[in-house]
């Protein structure tokens, strides 16, 4: 069982593990990547990042891409529909940033991405999704020729199965991400249509790993939310690796829970106090990062995932939807800290 969990190669990167934070709007922020690498995670990769923003000097743009202090091996994902303006971008992030590695989103659903002709609508148009990704591996090679002391920094590619179910493109994404360069893939087994609904085809991972036939690693993403669901993930499909998105939200324990599965065949699940803990540390590195303000607004949904499966937790929700300082957090679940409450 233990071999399921093993060290990675990405072009000339190497990574310890193969359990993976996916980007996620809105989650996976430094403050969240922090804690996820300290629980076990090879490698994080940003919220994404609009290249056109990038471009255009957005400081805002910019704060995404930051290092978490304790990033050993961190990715940044861009997004856009313009092949130049990728290329230019990457050589941004590249200026810019100490990155490991850029990855770029062919995947998201979300109308507005979509309409900017990125997103989902590079599985629908593999030709353009080649061109993009030629665009951006070539930046990366033209970055690292000047400056050798960097290395080669790869460029990888996340998609899902297709627009809808009767354009179902996995093979032809996944042929112009190898024919461009990709130094890796991640298959989403859903549809653009099905959003983030229905269940991923896992089948389709398991076609796209016998299409790739190991010229790049591939790895999964989709439904796999739990120790047991990356370990079925990996031993049906023979993906390389797990990439944990939403399952990991408010669950950072997650990566440390299936490497120990992964390797024993058994994992230790956290108290709630722990969880609690993990969540007010997040609070207060976003604090550090983003002013008190902006940081309780944006943890009242993560403070939902922290409090998930809790006994009560519909109530404690609504308090926490209304929360606007730190204090107010520790108001809300002063009972679960302290002890008072254990389930």
């Amino acid at each position: 069982m233990s071999d399921l969990y093993h060290p990675v190669k990405i072009g000339s990167l190497v990574l310890p593990g193969n359990i993976f934070l996916a980007p996620i709007a809105g989650y996976s922020d430094r403050a969240f990547r922090s804690l996820c690498v300290e629980q076990g995670a090879a490698m994080c990769t940003t919220e994404m990042v609009s290249a056109e923003a990038l471009t255009r000097g957005s400081g805002k743009t910019e704060d995404l891409m930051v290092r978490a202090p304790n990033e050993k091996i961190y990715s940044i994902q861009i997004f856009g529909g313009n092949a130049d303006v990728m290329a230019r971008a990457a050589e941004l992030v590249l200026e810019r940033t100490d990155c490991e590695c850029i990855d770029i989103n062919g995947g998201c659903p979300v109308p507005k991405i979509v309409k900017s002709g990125a997103g989902s609508v590079l599985t629908k148009e593999p030709e353009k999704l080649y061109e993009i990704v030629s665009a951006v591996k070539s930046a990366s090679l033209r970055y690292s020729e000047k400056h050798p002391e960097r290395g080669s920094v790869p460029v990888t590619v996340k998609v899902r199965s297709g627009w809808d179910a009767s354009h179902l493109t996995w093979k032809e994404t996944s042929d112009a991400a190898i024919a461009a360069g990709a130094d890796a893939l991640t298959i989403h087994a859903r549809t653009r249509a099905q959003g983030y609904e229905g269940k991923a085809d896992w089948d389709i991972q398991r076609r796209v790993v016998e299409n790739v036939a190991g010229r790049i690693p591939v790895f999964g993403s989709g439904d796999a939310n739990s120790p047991e669901t990356a370990k079925k993930m990996l031993v049906e499909t023979g993906v390389d690796g797990v990439m944990f998105a939403r399952g990991a939200m408010g669950n950072p324990f997650l990566f440390k829970r299936t490497i120990q599965y992964l390797k024993t065949g058994e994992y230790f699940a956290e108290t709630i106090k722990e969880r609690l803990c993990a969540g007010f540390r997040e609070l207060d590195l976003n604090i550090q990062d983003k002013g008190e303000k902006v940081a309780c607004m944006q943890m009242r949904k993560k403070f939902c995932a922290y409090s998930s499966g809790i006994r009560g937790g519909a109530r404690l929700r609504m308090q926490v939807v209304s929360a606007n300082t730190a204090e107010d957090y520790r108001k809300i679940f002063a009972p679960y800290l302290s002890g008072e409450l254990t389930e």
